[in-house]
């Protein structure tokens, strides 16, 4: 590599400062989704949406339950990924249930249109999980498994979540209602189609 293209690279790549704030706002924005889709009494895909089922079928607190499910998956993130991925997935599911926990206590929604939070709760995920993904973080669980699958294989990242997260919408269906369950897809829809429009490799060359 030149020097011109080494240094190139080196100006391409994330700070400290810069991946704290990204993490911090990226795990913001995917809270304030999920409070959307839980006011609303909806679903969700991912390790997220695992974790959703398991608040509807056990009224256990979401945050402890995404925390819970996502440690099987880090030494997944620890070999396809690397040390500093790894790192900052954690730092960002910790953010995420804190924040899942907190956002209750400090933001009350009396009410909200459905389908508002179908489309605003899945554009505000998409956008926390893109920031994410592009300071080399992720939600963890099968967010670590899309991404791996698309460094190694070339998949897109959007289509295959879509795959996974309708599976388990369609397993929400003895806890959540139909039309409910209806309104989710409709948010997996916007979660994975800013995925999908903005997450391609080699658009974001910073590492």
């Amino acid at each position: 590599m030149s020097d011109l293209s080494t240094r190139i690279s080196r100006s391409l790549r994330h700070s400290r400062l810069e991946d704290a704030q990204a993490l911090l706002t990226g795990t913001l924005f995917a809270a304030l989704g999920v409070a959307l889709f839980k006011q609303a009494g909806m679903l969700s895909g991912g390790t997220v949406g695992l974790a959703f089922l398991g608040h509807y079928a056990s009224g256990w607190p979401f945050g402890l339950l995404f925390f819970a499910i996502n440690l099987p998956f880090y030494g997944l993130a620890w070999r396809r990924m690397g040390a500093a991925f790894t790192v900052k997935t954690v730092i960002a599911v910790l953010l995420m249930a804190a924040l899942s926990e907190a956002l209750p206590h400090w933001l009350g929604i009396s009410a909200i249109n459905p389908l508002f939070a179908a489309l605003g709760g899945g554009l505000l995920i998409g956008a926390g999980m893109l920031i994410l993904f592009r300071h080399r973080a992720s939600l963890g669980g099968l967010n670590v498994l899309v991404l791996w699958l698309q460094e190694t294989r070339g998949w897109r990242a959007g289509m295959l979540q879509a795959g996974l997260d309708a599976a388990i919408l369609l397993a929400g269906l003895p806890w959540v209602p139909w039309p409910r369950v209806l309104l989710s897809l409709l948010g997996m829809a916007a979660i994975n189609a800013a995925l999908a429009i903005n997450h391609r490799p080699g658009r974001y060359m910073a590492t």
